[in-house]
């Protein structure tokens, strides 16, 4: 989203959304069907490609106060509404131009009897733009629901009003400044803001807006199916408003050129800079957070104010370390700056959220000393709630509980992303892993809902999807279209939704057609094209280039595995032809890579057929698709465990590691295999990183799946059937002596509680909700459940 566009507004009048609202009011049916009667309109005399920020207003005269006005409002780029004075939306919810997403909001709480004014500001960032924002060109529409709120509607007279904020300048993005390790920096451009230029008050009622000019009228808005000429194709927004709450530092670290009191941070205590001075004050959240600083001060006309943002400090080397350490280190990221004008009470708050551990404020003063009222941060993410508990007879595990969670959270907005400092771009293998963490700790599938839809929506002629989206610039990388197929699987396996899973099918024969035209007549899977990726250190390329182009273990077993899960569902939804087809082509996949990459003298799978490297990676996938005897999984898994001449996985794919675990048999090993997690741990992470040693991101979600594990396969819990129609339960304690854990279900909670019993015994219980029923496994020995209490105790 042309996203980091400050804004800045009167704190005392603003009221950002509750993370808790009423249920979205129900869309008029002709809005679906028919041209909507308002009109996307945009400010004159401008290019509506390049970058802007722009106010919109528009005042009404209502007879009574309403008991509900329903209105449906979107923008391009992003649009905050506001109704007298308070924010009551702010969107639309990334998407792209063809699949263009509208807000639906009852404005009534907010309205009065008489004059109302709706306000709102719309921005396009340009070429400024964060990868993640896809656009078309600046405009706002705003359509009432019926007759009765038509009077809001955009484009049909001439009540509405525009105005371009000239406050704003970008400060564009790019390689963070003296690190060229960690260049990959795209979530758009922050902000320079002129307070002597902003329209303040531009959005309350008393604001005198007659200088401000009719917007021109561009085409009239049409949602999905509706015919019509207008690059915007309309969509309900599908997902919640996101959470917000505002939130205080945890300390103050430092402070050069004034003593600054040390409460500061909580807000209680202002700080008055005087004329002519330097000031620099380093800020602790103490644990990282998503969120957007709240700046308040009068005064100061001259002064600049500088907010840096990092996720930890770097050392002279520009080397991370512990990242509770502050001696001697140095922040290194992005900033916003702004630009007191001297008035009162002055606010400053980006329109797009930060992300930090660590603020710097550094203020240079002019003539006038400047007062800072207060610096503190709203907190927002996708509204996840934690219904899921795990606690055992190991407490180290509950820190990796709760960083995993974090991790899970912060890399939630409006779709699911990457990691929130660097990208916040919704990759498809790492989304894969944040779905089930959803799943399992949430019970909330609307998000993943919205990614298998967007990565759906993202494929290419050819048939493949693009590895992620949405994104203006395009990005292939063919394996995380397999996992894509595997994403769909998982949603059919614990959510039961027949219509939604089959509108999928297309798109999986798409993806696995395409794959299969990449199969060499030695019968593996050659090179791929684009950008292929399959861990964060494992290095494809150098073993393609030796591969001698005879193919390649890992991609052709992914293929197989994608093609094992397409059988069931292709199966499942009534095409048996196919299913059979993919069944053989699957088959045929894992002899070849057998009889070619198998190393028999050294008992391990090789990486390609000239045996040249060797990783866990293959071996893995071979006791995931079967290409390795069942009865040699269990050596397979011990040796990938304990060789370290491997190739070892880093934290993306240990999610994989985990599942072979399972499969061999030997799931009492996850637990002990949590090294790099305890690591992170140790370094004083409060999110988990990309990688575990010396990462570029701090916070990335693909390495939160031991909250996944620890409640599919410590405490077992996984569906044993579509839709989670039964369930299976095969706990897994290894060094554990108790267990007690919880998930949300659709039917209600499981919990189980379990001790261990002298050394091969388990006793405790399992509650199952109304309806559901399962079985539990132990030793290899399974018992029915039924729902609500059942007691276990298995010798």
């Amino acid at each position: 989203m042309r996203n980091s566009l400050l804004f800045l507004l009167f704190v005392a009048v603003i009221h950002h959304p509750a993370t808790a609202q009423a249920p979205t009011p129900a869309i008029n049916p002709e809005l679906l069907t028919k041209r909507w009667p308002a009109a996307w309109i945009a400010p004159p005399g401008v290019s509506l490609k390049e970058y802007g920020v722009f106010h919109f207003r528009k005042t009404i005269d209502l007879p009574e106060k309403p008991g509900q006005f329903v209105v449906h409002v979107s923008a391009d780029n992003r649009y905050q509404l506001f109704i007298n004075g308070q924010l009551v939306s702010l969107g639309p919810a990334r998407g792209d131009v063809a699949h263009w997403r509208f807000e639906t909001v009852d404005l009534a709480p907010f309205l009065s009897r008489g004059k109302n004014t709706l306000a709102a500001v719309v921005w396009n960032f340009g070429s400024h733009a964060p990868l993640a924002q896809m656009s078309y060109q600046t405009g706002l529409i705003v359509q009432g629901n019926s007759a009765t709120e038509a009077i809001v509607n955009t484009g049909t007279d001439a009540g509405w009003k525009v105005i371009r904020n000239e406050a704003y300048t970008p400060i564009p993005w790019g390689p963070v400044a003296k690190l060229d390790n960690y260049w990959y920096f795209v979530v758009g451009a922050t902000d320079e803001v002129d307070a002597a230029r902003y329209p303040w008050g531009w959005q309350t009622a008393d604001y005198d807006d007659s200088a401000w000019q009719a917007p021109r009228k561009l085409a009239q808005g049409k949602t999905d199916g509706v015919s019509g000429d207008v690059n915007w194709n309309l969509i309900p927004r599908t997902i919640p408003p996101l959470e917000s709450r505002e939130q205080t530092f945890a300390a103050v670290r430092r402070a050069t050129g004034l003593t600054v009191p040390p409460d500061f941070f909580t807000g209680k205590t202002e700080l008055t800079i005087p004329a002519n001075t330097t000031v620099s004050v380093l800020l602790d959240q103490g644990v990282l957070t998503t969120a957007y600083p709240r700046l308040l001060v009068s005064g100061g006309k001259g002064s600049l104010v500088k907010l840096t943002y990092a996720e930890a400090l770097f050392d002279s080397t520009k080397e991370k370390k512990a990242r509770n350490r502050v001696e001697g280190m140095q922040l290194i990221g992005f900033d916003d700056r702004f630009r007191p004008d001297g008035g009162a009470r002055r606010s400053f708050e980006p329109l797009w959220y930060r992300t930090f551990r660590y603020v710097q404020l550094d203020v240079k003063t002019g003539t006038e000393p400047l007062t800072i009222h207060r610096l503190d941060s709203r907190f927002t993410a996708y509204p996840f709630q934690e219904k899921a508990r795990f606690s055992s007879s190991d407490s180290s595990l509950k820190a990796i509980w709760n960083i995993g969670w974090r991790t899970a959270r912060l890399c939630a907005n409006e779709t699911y992303m990457d990691c929130p400092y660097y990208e916040q771009l919704q990759y498809v293998g790492d989304t894969r892993i944040q779905a089930l963490i959803s799943l399992y700790v949430s019970g909330d599938d609307r998000l993943m809902r919205n990614a298998l839809q967007q990565f759906n929506h993202s494929r290419i002629p050819e048939g493949i999807t693009q590895s992620r989206y949405p994104s203006e610039l395009m990005q292939i990388t063919p394996t995380f279209s397999l996992a894509w197929v595997l994403m769909v699987h998982d949603y059919w396996m614990h959510r039961a939704d027949d219509g939604f899973v089959k509108s999928f099918l297309p798109g999986i024969r798409g993806v696995l057609d395409w794959f299969e035209t990449q199969v060499n007549e030695r019968g593996l899977v050659k090179t791929l094209p684009y950008y292929d990726f399959f861990d964060s250190q494992y290095p494809l390329h150098e073993i393609a280039r030796k591969s001698e182009g005879r193919g390649l273990t890992v991609s052709t077993l992914y293929f197989a595995y994608a093609l094992d899960h397409a059988v069931a569902l292709f199966g499942r939804y009534g095409k048996p032809g196919e299913a059979d087809y993919y069944r053989r082509l699957s088959a045929k996949l894992k002899k070849a890579t057998y009889l070619q990459c198998y190393d028999s003298a050294r008992g391990l799978w090789a990486d390609s057929p000239t045996k040249t490297h060797y990783s866990q990676h293959a071996s893995v996938m071979a006791v995931l698709t079967d290409a390795a005897p069942v009865a040699d999984q269990p050596r397979l898994m011990r040796r990938v465990l304990t060789d370290t001449s491997l190739i070892q996985a880093a934290t993306y794919f240990q999610f994989y590691n985990a599942q072979a675990l399972r499969k061999a048999g030997l799931a009492d090993e996850y637990l002990p295999s949590l090294g790099a997690w305890r690591g992170m741990v140790a370094q004083g992470l409060s999110t988990f990183a990309e990688w575990e040693v010396e990462p570029r991101s701090d916070c990335h979600a693909w390495s939160a799946s031991p909250n996944y594990y620890f409640l599919s396969l410590v405490t077992g819990i996984v569906p044993a059937s579509p839709g989670f129609q039964t369930v299976r339960i095969q706990p897994a304690l290894g060094p554990l002596t108790e267990v007690d854990g919880t998930m949300p279900h659709p039917a209600g909670e499981i919990r189980v509680s379990l001790k261990r019993v002298g050394k091969t015994g388990v006793s405790g219980t399992v509650i199952l909700p109304a309806g559901l029923r399962g079985e539990f496994g132990w030793n290899g020995k399974m018992i029915a459940l039924k729902p609500g209490i059942n007691s276990i105790d298995r010798p």
